[in-house]
């Protein structure tokens, strides 16, 4: 099980909006509204990295969501060992890269 906390940022005026769409999501709960700033936090539950990452891609995805990302994770347990970060961690699809790992990480 992977636990992630997600600072989500909304038009102030949606906030409302985007907290019913982010409840309906699956394995996401929403913690605390900030609705003057428009900040969300969220944790979500996932079963592994590969699910976590493809949640914070859905919660991007929402409409009124000026961005989001992952300010926490914590790994219970993953079967799988990883020699590198897995590519959908490092890159955005457009060639961006979105959790780098400084170079003093892989040494």
């Amino acid at each position: 099980m992977n636990l992630s906390g997600i600072l989500v940022m909304a038009k102030a005026e949606r906030h409302t909006q985007v907290v019913v769409a982010l409840n309906a999501l699956e394995g996401v709960e929403v913690h605390q509204v900030d609705v003057a700033s428009g900040r969300i936090v969220v944790v979500q539950e996932a079963q592994d990295i590969h699910a976590e990452i493809a949640g914070v891609k859905r919660i991007k995805a929402l409409p009124d969501v000026i961005m989001a990302e992952m300010v926490y994770h914590y790994l219970a347990e993953d079967e799988r060992a990883y020699e590198a970060m897995p590519p959908e961690l490092t890159e955005d699809g457009e060639g961006f890269e979105t959790c780098a790992v400084p170079a003093y990480l892989n040494s």
